[in-house]
C-alpha cells in the first residue's frame, strides 16, 4: 500500500505543531514565576518650620506562574521602619542588627501580587534599600515597567493563530523532507 507523501506532511504537520505547543507550555507554565518591579519612588518636601524631605517608594511582588512560590523574600541592604504591606497578607519581618532585613511571606499563591510601600528620611535613598527578591523556587525576575496598553482577546487570539499556522508550515516541511530523504 502506497502513502501519498504530501497528504502525510499535511496531517503530521499541524498535529506536530499541537504536540510541541502542548509540551512546551507543559513545562513553562506548570511552576511558580516571581517577578518582581519598582512600583514608583517618590520625595516629598513638607512646608512648614523645618522644610523636612520625605522619601518613599515601593516594590510590587507577583506570582505570576501557575503553582504556588513559598518563603518569598525581600531582602534589604537597609530595612526601613515604616513599611506597609497591601494587601494586608501574612508575612514575617526578620531584621539583622546592622541594620538589613528580609520581608518573608511564606506563600504567593498563583497570579497573586503584594505591594510593599517604604518610608523613609535622607540620606537613605531608594537604591539602597531592596537587594533581590527570591523564593525556594529560585530568584525573582526583576523586571523593568513601562506602562502600554494591552491588547484585545481578539488581536490575542490572532496572534496565537498565527504562530499555530507558521508552526504547522515548519513541521510540514520538516516531515516531508523528512519522507523525502527515506
Amino acid at each position: 500500500m502506497n502513502f501519498d507523501p504530501e497528504v502525510i506532511a499535511k496531517l503530521a504537520g499541524p498535529l506536530l505543531s499541537l504536540v510541541v505547543g502542548a509540551v512546551i507550555k507543559h513545562y513553562t507554565e506548570a511552576r511558580s514565576r516571581v517577578v518582581s518591579f519598582i512600583g514608583h519612588v517618590s520625595a516629598f518636601t513638607l512646608q512648614g518650620e523645618q522644610n523636612s524631605v520625605i522619601h518613599t517608594h515601593s516594590v510590587v511582588v507577583r506570582n505570576a506562574g501557575r503553582k504556588a512560590a513559598h518563603n518569598v523574600r525581600l531582602t534589604h541592604g537597609v530595612l526601613p521602619i515604616n513599611i506597609t504591606v497591601y494587601p494586608p497578607v501574612q508575612h514575617t519581618i526578620e531584621r539583622n542588627p546592622d541594620g538589613a532585613g528580609e520581608i518573608v511571606f511564606p506563600v504567593l499563591v498563583p497570579k497573586e501580587q503584594v505591594t510593599v510601600s517604604y518610608l523613609y528620611f535622607p540620606p537613605l535613598l531608594w537604591n539602597q534599600i531592596n537587594l533581590n527578591t527570591k523564593s525556594d523556587e529560585g530568584f525573582a525576575k526583576i523586571i523593568n515597567v513601562i506602562p502600554i496598553p494591552q491588547p484585545s482577546k481578539g488581536v490575542i487570539a490572532a496572534g496565537w493563530g498565527l504562530m499555530f499556522i507558521g508552526a504547522s508550515f515548519l513541521f510540514y516541511w520538516l516531515v516531508r523532507l523528512a519522507i523525502d530523504a527515506i
